[in-house]
């Protein structure tokens, strides 16, 4: 399907489908580009110079975002998401916070899934738009949040951060929090097989139960301002579980 943009004098363009925005929106000056997503966009800089700036989503959808520990989840969901957010990482802070400093996280990683996993739920069920952090090594999340979305008559999506190692390394230093050289190969992994199934070359590549499937390299991650859910309440976290 061709690509199709909306330019207006008022409005932002729009990129309805595709990877590719045409000369004509990169002409409007002071419009950010909007896309809203459907199937595959590969939005690395190097297929795509010019990217979005906006990805915009439907009212109440959900949204994942995956990629390596180190690869800039938690700060894109922060920096762009115009919805409630579950990140695992404000679990992980909160009893960082209670518990001894030279406690091993290893000791404490079930409770930050629990209360991970009780915030999630409840998201899930309050309804709305909603930003899910996602780990990628566990496949049964995401299948969890297809099947909840399609009996809430909402839809899926994804975005998938393509950080090489060596990038999501640094991304660790910089937080000054590191994962072991087995979690982060377990991690590795996963996003392999995510990746393959997207960016393998296989036509009308597609991930079971998401409507549409975004890759970002860190350019183009950079290049984001926005992940608005149109007609949903602004709003960036959750309020602690009761």
């Amino acid at each position: 399907m061709r690509n199709t943009v909306r330019v207006g004098a008022t409005r932002p363009a729009v990129v309805r489908v595709g990877t590719r925005p045409t000369a004509s929106a990169r002409a409007v000056a002071g419009s950010p580009l909007v896309l809203r997503p459907h199937g595959l966009h590969d939005l690395r800089r190097g297929a795509t110079p010019v990217g979005p700036a906006v990805l915009s989503y439907p009212a109440a959808d959900l949204l994942i975002v995956t990629g390596l520990p180190g690869s800039g989840k938690s700060t894109l969901m922060r920096r762009c998401a115009h919805a409630p957010i579950v990140d695992s990482q404000s679990s992980r802070e909160h009893y960082a916070r209670l518990l001894p400093r030279w406690l091993p996280y290893a000791l404490y990683r079930p409770l930050v899934r629990l209360r991970h996993y009780r915030r999630l739920r409840r998201a899930l069920l309050a309804g709305g738009p909603l930003v899910v952090h996602d780990c990628g090594a566990l496949p049964w999340v995401r299948n969890w949040l297809a099947r909840a979305a399609r009996r809430q008559g909402r839809r899926l999506h994804l975005i998938l951060l393509d950080s090489t190692p060596a990038e999501a390394r640094q991304g660790q230093e910089a937080r000054g929090r590191t994962v072991s050289a087995y979690a982060f190969a377990r991690h590795r992994r996963a996003t392999l097989r995510l990746h393959a199934r997207l960016l393998g070359g296989r036509p009308g590549a597609q991930i079971k139960g998401c409507a549409s499937m975004v890759v970002l390299d860190r350019a183009a991650a950079r290049g984001l301002r926005e992940i608005e859910f149109s007609g949903g309440p602004p709003g960036r976290s959750l309020p602690p579980p009761i």
